[in-house]
């Protein structure tokens, strides 16, 4: 897929010098497969020319102008090396109507002439402290990032781990929880494992962070925002109960300006600096997880059910690995809160290429999500990729279903 663009782009490179190579307009065909793909983000693999230090997209899909973006390509993607004079990135745009069997029709235009009207999407950085990703002039998301601060008890909890908070759709309220209350290591979407072991007999717990151990944010290795999205990449270090560094972490997140709920990527590429490392804990205590803000326990628990593949939950009742062991592999589970009289569902979106078995669980204050048993070493990564989707309101089954398959089974791009 990605050889035919770099294939078809190619002679664009070789017949126009790069100081004057200042549009291109690729065309090409997106075939959804049995997938409905309506209102999801479409990834075109392109290559630039080397001149494009930054680039402007305008995008007609079957004769209907569209917003589109340009981005680098992203973390876990596997771009074919560009050829000499080019760059690889990716054409992003949101699908319009784009139903399971139709084929889409591309024409877009790639320019160096960038906008000069306010953006719609940006990043707002409070320094030392967290950066808010504004969209279409609403917060979608919080990074917090503060360093480690160990002048007593309460400020080493509140900074122990960087995380990223989630706003309701509207961008009117966080809906996720920050440090304090019912189980004050719970923090928004987060990751990491309580049971670590490596070196000689050296053991970590990165989800507590109580015996010396803690993540921390060391900078921001790139940020995007445009109409479709808002990205940003960051490397996220974690140390050991000695304080030195076993393993970093670059930590991707994306929120795709889309209609009707809020879409959210999270990438991951977790690296060893320590030899071997082993990852492993217990379903609630490791992995990625979400965890409601603290009105759930406090007001609302006894509301709180899961939407699973399987059907609608009863409320107030939850499901445990080991407890239900068929609580394993799930592609996709959700759960619905509320908060302030409104019901708020937030779908956690799996992939098979993600490391299985992996074990689930939930709460009826709003902690969710799974883990897994893994290895890495100097030669071997862990990659992971998950979507979280949040709306307002009940899903049913069928909803969740077609955004997960759009997930899983990624529409084909061909080029003409």
């Amino acid at each position: 897929m990605r050889s035919l663009l770099s294939l078809f782009l190619l002679p664009v490179l070789c017949t126009a010098s790069l100081a004057a190579a200042e549009t291109f307009s690729p065309e090409f065909e997106v075939a959804a497969g049995n997938v409905d793909r309506t209102g999801q983000p479409i990834r075109v693999p392109v290559v630039l020319p080397a001149a494009f230090k930054a680039a402007d997209a305008t995008l007609t899909i079957n004769g209907q102008k569209i917003p589109a973006q340009v981005t680098q390509p992203s973390l876990l993607s596997k771009p074919a090396a560009a050829p000499t004079g080019g760059q690889n990135a990716e054409l992003v745009f949101i699908a319009p109507a784009f139903k399971a069997g139709d084929t889409l029709k591309g024409t877009a235009t790639i320019s160096t002439a960038t906008s000069i009207e306010k953006p719609v999407t940006e990043w707002k950085d409070t320094p030392g402290e967290y950066m808010d990703l504004i969209m279409a002039g609403k917060p979608v998301l919080r990074y917090m990032y503060a360093k480690l601060d160990e002048t007593n008890k309460d400020t080493r909890s509140a900074t122990f781990k960087p995380y990223h908070h989630v706003f309701d759709p509207e961008g009117k309220r966080l809906i996720t929880k920050g440090p304090g209350g019912k189980f004050p290591h719970h923090r928004g979407l987060y990751f990491g494992f309580n049971r670590i072991s490596y070196g000689e007999k050296q053991t970590a717990d990165t989800w507590h962070c109580n015996n010396g151990e803690f993540q921390s944010h060391e900078k921001v290795l790139a940020s995007e925002a445009g109409p479709v999205l808002g990205r940003h990449t960051v490397q996220v270090d974690w140390h050991g109960k000695d304080g030195k560094a076993f393993a970093q972490e670059t930590r991707e997140m994306t929120a795709y300006n889309t209609a009707g709920g809020t879409l959210i990527e999270f990438a991951t590429r977790l690296d060893s600096l320590a030899g071997p490392v082993k990852l492993d804990g217990d379903p609630q205590h490791a992995g990625f997880q979400f965890r409601a803000t603290q009105e759930v326990p406090d007001k609302t628990a006894a509301q709180t059910y899961y939407l699973r593949p399987d059907g609608k939950g009863d409320a107030g009742k939850f499901r445990n690995w080991p407890a239900d062991k068929a609580h394993v592999d799930l592609p996709w589970n959700a759960l619905s809160i509320v908060l302030d009289d409104q019901r708020y569902t937030i779908g956690m979106l799996d992939r098979p290429q993600n490391p299985k078995e992996a074990r689930f669980s939930e709460r009826d204050y709003g902690r969710f999500g799974s883990y897994f048993e893994y290895e890495i070493d100097a030669q071997k990564s862990l990659e992971l990729n998950y979507r979280v989707w949040v709306q307002k309101g009940e899903m049913t089954v069928a909803e969740v279903t077609r955004l997960d398959d759009a997930f899983v089974y990624p529409a084909e791009v061909k080029v003409k």
